[in-house]
């Protein structure tokens, strides 16, 4: 039997499958997001491994025999996170998380300094951690001065778990102190916001073993004492795992809380001015390109709130039919933007609303305006040297037909949906378990799933969409100068 552990942002997702990948368990606990102050977000690390032994609980009351079973663990989880411990491995503070935008200044600060860019092949965004580290250090010295290891979130649950420092290569290539060419912590990088090489983790590959689990954990809940934990992966990276998302041109396109286009490179191509992020995949010597906007069914969400339903409602009133764009514009940008902009302080909202737009138009023109956001994704990837034919949609929204269809004719791309099944990073998180334990090709385990159903573009209504899209790019300016 093989574990993966999902850390996301609103819960822990633990799956388990045996070896012909086949799942055997699923468990998962909530987590809470704490938001003290504006453009904040934060989470108690401790609540991390709260949730994650309460599931611990329910996986060793329901199937015993298959926690005695398991022979590897894998790791996945949100990306970013300021996890700050002291010499005693307590978080001095809250982890600050990858949604968190209030190292903006600091982050601009940094994008300019020399190296940053070449280094990690990435503009510094907000989000990233390094930026997180220098507001730390200009805001709450104190706590600064107590920082002994700086971890990502998965990685702290890793510490729990085998009582040892270590990252993978996928998740540490977002925290702006990695130089993601060579796949080393940069000196340089770590010197520009006070720290050093004795704060980071030891690398690691995403399918390699990274140490064996604790005597204490074994003894609590019925482990082997042999299980390994895999080196694991950003969320990103392992969800790629999880859709077999491995070689050149292959992509895909997640519709979840924030919106993704994650595409395999096998050479590192970094274009930063693009807003493109280039991170280290979670194979050996490849790479990829994300393209990543943050509101993508938080935006429907957060619509379907408004008008007192919920997204699936909303878009099952839809139909299949995709309907031309009316001359409603909808810009998801509520928390700020990543992939083109860049922009922490833009904000969303409707232009050219009208008497005759209700809940079914208004639905269309969210799912456009967060459709054309992701347009700018491929743009941006084109712009370095991505080029896409298809796409797997994977997350909540793609089990919404209209969405898929309006998806593909305004990126006029096929856009695959997977069959049933599990195509996330706790699947993906198995699958390096899975590798790591039996040291096999991670080509031949991370294999593509079985297509459901495929996506084309409406080529007689492209032509309209292309013209709201022009539209929609040309109101960005207007909207940032407001």
């Amino acid at each position: 039997m093989y574990l993966g552990i999902d850390l996301g942002t609103s819960g822990i997702k633990l799956l388990v499958m045996d070896e012909r990948q086949q799942i055997v368990a699923t468990v998962n606990q909530p987590l809470s997001v704490e938001r003290p102050d504006t453009g904040w977000s934060e989470q108690d690390p401790e609540s991390w491994i709260n949730a994650t032994a309460k599931a611990f609980d329910e996986l060793a009351a329901n199937a015993p025999q298959a926690v005695k079973d398991i022979r590897a663990i894998g790791l996945s989880g949100q990306m970013h996170g300021a996890t700050m411990l002291d010499a005693d491995d307590k978080p001095v503070a809250p982890c600050i998380l990858w949604n968190d935008t209030r190292s903006y200044k600091e982050a601009a600060k940094l994008d300019a300094t020399e190296g940053f860019r070449s280094l990690t092949g990435n503009i510094v965004f907000p989000g990233f951690t390094a930026p997180k580290l220098v507001w730390m250090h200009n805001n709450k010295p104190d706590l600064f001065d107590r920082i002994k290891k700086v971890l990502l979130p998965k990685d702290y649950l890793r510490l729990w778990l085998t009582g040892d420092y270590v990252s993978d290569y996928s998740d540490s290539a977002g925290t702006a102190w990695l130089d993601v060419g060579s796949r080393t912590w940069s000196d340089q990088l770590l010197a520009a916001t006070g720290l050093d090489q004795s704060h980071m983790p030891a690398l690691a590959e995403s399918i390699e073993s990274t140490g064996k689990i604790r005597q204490a954990l074994v003894e609590r809940w019925g482990f082997s004492p042999d299980t390994i934990v895999a080196g694991g992966a950003g969320d990103n990276a392992a969800s790629a795992l999880a859709t077999g998302i491995v070689a050149e041109g292959d992509a895909f396109l997640s519709l979840g809380t924030s919106g993704v286009i994650y595409a395999a490179t096998n050479s590192y191509r970094p274009l930063p001015d693009s807003a493109v992020h280039t991170f280290c995949h979670s194979t050996a010597n490849h790479w990829c390109h994300m393209a990543v906007i943050l509101a993508a069914t938080d935006a429907l969400n957060w619509y379907a709130k408004l008008v007192g339903s919920d997204a699936a409602t909303l878009t099952k009133a839809l139909g299949q039919e995709v309907h031309a764009p009316g001359s409603t514009l909808f810009f998801p940008y509520l928390g700020g933007e990543r992939t083109p902009h860049n922009d922490a302080s833009i904000r969303g909202g409707f232009i050219g609303l009208a008497h005759p737009d209700d809940r079914d138009s208004l639905t269309r023109t969210v799912l456009e305006g967060i459709s054309y956001a992701f347009m700018d994704g491929i743009k941006a990837l084109e712009a370095a040297g991505t080029h896409l034919d298809r796409l797997i949609a994977v997350g909540g929204g793609s089990s919404s037909d209209y969405w898929l269809s309006l998806l593909a004719t305004i990126l006029g791309k096929q856009i695959d949906r997977p069959a049933a099944g599990d195509f996330g990073g706790a699947f993906g998180a198995a699958r390096t378990g899975l590798v790591a334990d039996l040291k096999c090709d991670p080509a031949e385990v991370c294999t593509m799933p079985t297509i459901d159903q495929s996506f084309h573009p409406n080529t007689d209504l492209q032509p309209a969409f292309a013209d709201a899209y022009a539209r929609y790019a040309a109101a960005y300016p207007s909207l940032k100068d407001l």
